[in-house]
């Protein structure tokens, strides 16, 4: 027999709030991808040039950078989503390529030649992001997954 839960013992509920855009494959859309994360988190409670916002937005500049410059397919946009879990906010990109170039793994980004064109974007990812992962999905494609932790002065009401 299950005891009841009672109003002492029980955990306020946790609010997870995302949002998520599709946006064209293109330095406008790209541009769009960090000023609508940045607005987002801000309605989250988490202020334009704190920690956070810098390196969300940061991440999701070069992210979607990247989808725009070596994942896009003609025709197709990539999508933005972000998510706001206790304790933590999540970055998603996706694009519709699949295969070469493929982004390096965590643990495995090296640091670009001193003359080298490209080649920093996931320094700075693997730099700000406490977590990172590249995820193949379905339809053809894949998703960079970041996540950026809260520190405990940012106070979202459900978020930890």
């Amino acid at each position: 027999m299950t005891a009841p839960i009672s109003r002492s013992t029980a955990q306020p509920p946790v609010t997870v709030r995302v949002f998520t855009q599709r946006l064209s494959s293109t330095p406008r859309g790209a541009r769009l991808a960090r000023r609508l994360t940045l607005n987002q988190l801000h309605s989250w409670g988490i202020p334009y040039g704190s920690d956070v916002s810098d390196a969300v937005g940061a991440i999701v500049a070069e992210l979607a950078a990247n989808a725009v410059t070596h994942g896009r397919v003609p025709g197709r946009d990539f999508a933005l989503r972000l998510a706001l879990v206790p304790g933590r906010v999540q970055v998603e990109v996706a694009d519709s390529r699949s295969g070469p170039p493929r982004p390096p793994a965590p643990g495995a980004v090296r640091p670009p030649r001193p003359l080298d064109e490209h080649g920093r974007g996931f320094v700075l990812v693997d730099a700000l992001a406490d977590r990172w992962e590249v995820l193949d999905r379905e339809p053809p494609g894949k998703t960079v997954r970041a996540e950026v932790d809260l520190p405990e002065w940012i106070d979202v009401p459900g978020s930890k």
